[in-house]
């Protein structure tokens, strides 16, 4: 067997399965759970996905968002245990 089936094998086991269909200029809301000290919380991340990377487990978003006139961009791995949930408001 060749390494890159072993590691597509092992890699679909973490994959999320319940993601929706992002592009981008999608308008989302992205729920991400933080931990501080010994306390985990939500906390909502809204924005416009300016940019997609697509590789297996390592795909990642880049989320947009104008906060008090600041343009605040994130990067959101897809795949981590840390993302609760991802959902899309509009298409482009």
């Amino acid at each position: 067997m060749k390494l890159a089936h072993i590691v597509n094998s092992i890699e679909s086991k973490f994959l999320k399965k319940d993601l929706p269909t992002l592009s981008i200029g999608n308008l989302v809301i992205v729920n991400v759970l933080i931990q501080e000290a010994n306390k985990k919380r939500l906390q909502s991340y809204q924005g416009t996905i300016t940019s997609q990377h697509r590789a297996g487990l390592n795909s990642t978003i880049t989320v947009c968002r104008m906060s008090k006139g600041i343009k605040i961009t994130r990067i959101f791995p897809l795949h981590s245990p840390d993302i609760e949930s991802i959902k899309k408001i509009s298409s482009k």
